[in-house]
């Protein structure tokens, strides 16, 4: 790795990355929503008491569907001798059901696998949200906000149909905490707390949102892999509470086209540098980084969507060729559950997605497939230098 090229993809990371905040989510300071509105005017019956919301169970009444499955194998090799070219497209926050309903169906049509890394607070009602203690911050906090019932248990459902179809669910933490008073500072210990109480939320915020005993969307247990807010935190400390999880890989560092590696007892799996098409600029690929490149994250005039698209369609085309020219190392693409800058993002990795993975070398998958290829098939000799 050059010293200049490290730079640049230092400066790219520190462009930052944000998650969409919940969409219908109470702010901390409110009184959620959902709960129910007094009636208008009493009536002559006794009021009856009212029913205690259940006490979710730590321990799932039925087998959960795992988070990660694994469902299809790959050849070590194509007929070409090349192995085949592993694009993995993964999402941050995995919130907002109509972009779930709009990834599943573009996933469907290429028969492409994804990873949708999920925010805690996402299945945990706002109600509740002191529940959870997150290191150097009061009780409750959130910089995504929290969720209420409907979405609740409209992302519950929607968790369940996305993982019968192959898809992977990973972590993406609870709070997301940011900058100088975020996660940079957290220890082993702080990580391993905030990867319980993902699980608590996981477990528990469906039940809590209903009412009633609901059961949780999948097995937290399960989880293989993280991206960590912002990219940050510190790798060592949060990587050994991944490792004493069991869990595989990290998907949050910065990096280079080539064939993955192993760092701290764990598949590092970047987001890559790559230039923007008709510049000299660096970036990773990460929907974030994309727009900080092209327009420092402000949203540009309408007009000038289907260039700013087009550009970065040429950039993943660009390192799609890349990858063929190198032996083939993966391609992996971040993502957000958004509409920023008129869509910009969504919009080209779609027709991204929809142009390459039905390619003949092509195979789109999720994180946890790559991570399956690998164990069995180990990387390609000599093929594990930045491109």
């Amino acid at each position: 790795m050059n010293l200049v090229g490290a730079a640049l993809v230092v400066a790219a990371v520190l462009a930052g990355c944000a998650d969409v905040p919940l969409e219908g989510a109470p702010s901390p300071g409110t009184t959620p929503s959902h709960k129910p509105k007094p009636t208008a005017k009493p009536t002559a019956k006794p009021t009856p008491k009212p029913t205690p919301t259940p006490k979710p169970s730590s321990t799932p009444t039925s087998k959960l569907p795992a988070a990660a499955p694994v469902l299809r194998s790959f050849p070590g090799r194509l007929p070409t001798g090349k192995p085949p070219l592993f694009v993995v497209v993964s999402f941050d926050g995995a919130g907002d059901l109509a972009l779930w309903a709009r990834w599943r169906a573009v996933a469907k049509q290429v028969n492409a696998r994804m990873t949708f890394f999920l925010s805690g607070p996402y299945l945990y009602p706002g109600d509740h949200r002191t529940d959870y203690k997150p290191p150097y911050h009061q009780p409750g906090a959130s910089d995504i906000g929290w969720g209420d019932a409907a979405t609740v248990l409209g992302r519950t459902k929607v968790l369940r149909e996305a993982i019968a179809e192959g898809h992977e669910i990973g972590t993406h933490a609870n709070g997301h905490f940011c900058g100088k008073t975020g996660i940079g500072r957290w220890t082993t210990a702080q990580w391993t707390a905030e990867l319980s109480a993902f699980d608590r939320m996981v477990r528990t915020g469906p039940t809590l949102a209903a009412g009633k005993t609901v059961e949780p969307p999948f097995d937290p247990s399960t989880v293989k892999g993280m991206r960590t807010p912002c990219l940050e935190g510190n790798r060592p400390a949060y990587r050994q509470a991944m490792v004493q999880r069991g869990m595989l890989y990290d998907a949050s560092a910065p990096g280079y086209i080539s064939w993955p590696k192993k760092q701290n007892g764990l598949w590092d799996f970047p987001l890559e540098s790559v230039t923007l098409a008709g510049t000299s600029k660096k970036t990773l690929t990460m929907d974030y980084n994309l727009w900080f490149a092209q327009t420092q994250a402000r949203k540009a005039p309408l007009a000038q969507a289907p260039a700013l698209k087009a550009q970065v369609l040429a950039t993943y085309q660009q390192a799609l060729a890349k990858s063929r020219a190198s032996g083939n190392p993966p391609l992996f693409l971040g993502n957000h559950f958004n509409r920023w800058n008129n869509s910009v993002y969504s919009d080209a990795l779609t027709d991204f997605v929809k142009q390459t993975c039905t390619q003949p070398d092509v195979r789109c998958v999720s994180n946890m497939e790559l991570a399956s290829w690998l164990a069995k098939y180990g990387v390609p000799s000599g093929q594990n230098r930045p491109s």
